[in-house]
C-alpha cells in the first residue's frame, strides 16, 4: 500500500469535523514526526477510526480503540480504503491502558471533555500516565484536544452544546500540567472562530480567517491544542 496523499475527500474521512482547523495537526505531525522509528501505534477514542485510516495509510500497524464497538463503527471506514489489514480493534478504556512499554506512538483527537465528565480533573491526568506506562522510551504522543478557551466559546457552548452541562474541556495551563511527566512535548494552539460556523463551508471560510489571526490571539483564547510529547 503506498502512503496516501491528503486530499480533501481523505482529510474529510479522517479529521470528520471542522476539518481545515483540526488537519493542522496532521499537518504538524507529518512534518515532526520520524515515521522510519513508528511501527506500532495505538489511536484511543477511534469512534469512526479516522486516526486509525490515517496511519494505516502510513503502512502502520495500528489498534483502534474506544469503550465499545471500534470495529462495528470503524471498520467500514477502512475497508472503503483497503487499509483492514493494518488495523486491529479493541475495547479500550484510556483511563486504564492494558499495555506496558508496547506502542511506538499513541494518538487521540479530542477526547478529554468526555473523559472528564462531572468535572473530573483526576481522570484527564490518568489519560496521559496511562499513555506513558503503554509507551515505550521514546515513543511519541499525538494530541489535539477541544480546550476551554474563551469566556465567549464557554458560553456558546452553553447555549448551543447539549453536552456542554457535563463536559470538561482542558484549560491550556491543564493542558501543559498533564503533559508534564513526559520527557519533553511541544504544544500548539489554533482555533478561534471557525467553531462558530454552521456547517463545514462555514467552518472552512472561518478557518481561514482563524490561520491569520493565530499570532495575534492568546494561547488561552484559542479551542484546539495540539502537538507531540516524547516519554
Amino acid at each position: 500500500m503506498k502512503e496516501f496523499a491528503p486530499t480533501r475527500d481523505r482529510l474529510d474521512d479522517i479529521v470528520q469535523w471542522d476539518v481545515r482547523t483540526w488537519s493542522r495537526a496532521l499537518d504538524y505531525w507529518d512534518r515532526n514526526v520520524d515515521w522510519s522509528r513508528v511501527h506500532t501505534c495505538l489511536e484511543l477514542g477511534g469512534r469512526e477510526g479516522g486516526l486509525s485510516l490515517w496511519l494505516a495509510l502510513k503502512n502502520k500497524v495500528v489498534v483502534c480503540s474506544d469503550l465499545s464497538n471500534t470495529e462495528t463503527t470503524a471498520r467500514p471506514l477502512h475497508e472503503r480504503y483497503g487499509a483492514v489489514r493494518l488495523v486491529l480493534y479493541e475495547d479500550i478504556d484510556a483511563t486504564d491502558l492494558p499495555y506496558e512499554n508496547h506502542f511506538d506512538l499513541v494518538v487521540f483527537k479530542s477526547i478529554l471533555g468526555g473523559i472528564g465528565r462531572k468535572d473530573d480533573k483526576v481522570k484527564q491526568q490518568q489519560v496521559f500516565e496511562r499513555i506513558l506506562k503503554a509507551l515505550v522510551p521514546g515513543g511519541c504522543l499525538l494530541f489535539a484536544e477541544n480546550m476551554a478557551a474563551s469566556v465567549l466559546h464557554r458560553s456558546a457552548r452553553k447555549h448551543f452544546s447539549p453536552w456542554s452541562a457535563y463536559w470538561r474541556y482542558p484549560s491550556y495551563d491543564e493542558m501543559q500540567e498533564f503533559l508534564s511527566g513526559f520527557t519533553a512535548y511541544d504544544m500548539r494552539t489554533t482555533g478561534f472562530t471557525a467553531t462558530f460556523g454552521r456547517n463545514e463551508a462555514q467552518r472552512d471560510i472561518l478557518a481561514r480567517l482563524d490561520a491569520v489571526l493565530d499570532k495575534a490571539i492568546g494561547n488561552r483564547w484559542k479551542y484546539m491544542a495540539y502537538g507531540i510529547a516524547i516519554k
